[in-house]
């Protein structure tokens, strides 16, 4: 009985997001070109403006990255082109990333009623009958704001986003293999989902199913490593054989996020800094902010050995605040796993100070952008300024969750000090 009602309870969460979000489309059919063209959703790499020009070519056999403005992955071409006309029949446009949402969701909901959040195979939180069930993680995410943004943005990010949510599903499972091959293509279309392999492997360990359990997680992790290899080999070379033959997509795909070579304004903290930057000292501070944006991967994933979903949890957190391109999209991923630790909400001390300052950046944001671009009244020191106020705000949600985290996981080895404050001298 509890099943069936938490199947209907799951089922009609996923056909109201999906209605609400065709609702949209048909009542305001101008709202998703508006949404399209915004900063905060549409990156140099995840922009849907920029995938139809990329499609226009490719459907002309005119090399796609000709220009200089698709700097996607290839394979999402042929996706496309298998859709009516978006000029004509834009609504299968919208089915599909409605569709994408709803199977981000689903996922998720996997994720909450694995229950891995407040009991991993190394570690038992002593709160963890306080936890959100999957249906309410799902609508959660689902209409969460920045979620249905991005859905009607159109922004390519939604595919990554549901790769990796199908990988950590996959990896709680039992399904070493499959959550590999869905790491693989969040990978390939984002290359910034990479950096979570080391969690992800842990985490596919230590939910193995005791039939075919490995013993020795460095055998384990070397025939997930093969996996992913393998995979990204196989999109890579499927890749070069679409692109006419050539490896130059590697440049224009990957080598912009790692060079940074289009300085699009966006929600993140590179494009500013880079644009003030010299060029003989570009080189060095690249360097510097990926070793910085890659150095949090092995120091969590030791720390936070026995909660392995709470490093994805952090990662992805703050992989939102310090990748080279982020949008609204990578922080409703975060928003969207936060709910799997409501058991340590309790122990979270400045949530109200960080959702003040997201919202206060939310709305400002948008203001600030159009007094620089629009009205003549600002320049570039009035957006950036406030997008340092929205990283600000995701990085108190990201260090008051690792404190929570930890705290809990302190309070097991030390029951004497349930419930006193604590301060570093």
């Amino acid at each position: 009985m509890a099943s069936s009602m938490t199947l209907r309870g799951r089922g009609g969460v996923y056909i109201s997001a999906a209605l609400l979000r065709l609702l949209l489309v048909l009542v305001f059919p101008g709202l998703p070109d508006l949404l399209t063209g915004r900063v905060e959703i549409s990156t140099p790499v995840t922009s849907f403006k920029r995938l139809q020009e990329g499609l226009f070519l490719y459907n002309h056999n005119v090399w796609p990255y000709d220009g200089g403005v698709y700097h996607q992955a290839p394979l999402l071409l042929p996706l496309f082109s298998l859709l009516p006309d978006i000029k004509t029949w834009p609504i299968f446009t919208s089915v599909l990333y409605v569709a994408i949402d709803v199977l981000s969701a689903d996922a998720l909901c996997r994720i909450a009623e694995s229950g891995e959040a407040g009991q991993s195979r190394m570690f038992t939180s002593p709160r963890r009958g306080k936890r959100a069930t999957g249906p309410v993680v799902a609508a959660a995410f689902l209409f969460n704001p920045f979620t249905i943004a991005s859905c009607l943005g159109r922004s390519t990010s939604v595919f990554t986003t549901c790769a990796i949510l199908h990988a950590i599903s996959r990896a709680l499972s039992g399904s070493a293999f499959n959550a590999m091959v869905a790491l693989s293509f969040a990978s390939y279309l984002s290359m910034y989902p990479i950096l979570l392999l080391p969690p992800a492997i842990l985490l596919a360990f230590d939910r193995q199913p005791d039939k075919r359990r490995t013993g020795n997680i460095i055998s384990f992790s070397a025939k997930c490593l093969a996996v992913v290899t393998s995979c990204l080999g196989l999109l890579l070379g499927i890749s070069f054989l679409l692109t006419g033959s050539s490896w130059e997509f590697l440049n224009r795909t990957y080598g912009i996020q790692l060079t940074l070579s289009d300085l699009t304004p966006n929600v993140g903290l590179w494009w500013y800094f880079f644009i003030e930057m010299f060029d003989s000292f570009r080189a060095f501070f690249l360097a510097v902010f990926w070793l910085h944006l890659a150095s949090y991967v092995g120091g969590l994933s030791i720390r936070l050995r026995t909660q392995p979903l709470a490093v994805l949890t952090i990662l992805l957190g703050i992989f939102a605040i310090f990748k080279p391109y982020p949008s609204i999209s990578d922080t409703s991923l975060f928003m969207a796993m936060l709910p799997l630790y409501w058991h340590v909400f309790a122990l979270m001390r400045y949530t109200f100070v960080a959702s003040a300052t997201l919202l206060y950046a939310t709305f400002l944001g948008p203001a600030f952008y159009y007094l620089w671009i629009y009205a003549g009244s600002g320049n570039a020191n009035f957006f950036y300024a406030i997008t340092l106020v929205w990283s600000l705000g995701q990085s108190l949600l990201v260090t008051d969750l690792t404190f929570a985290v930890l705290r809990d996981e302190w309070e097991v080895e030390r029951p004497d000090m349930v419930g006193k404050e604590v301060k570093q001298i």
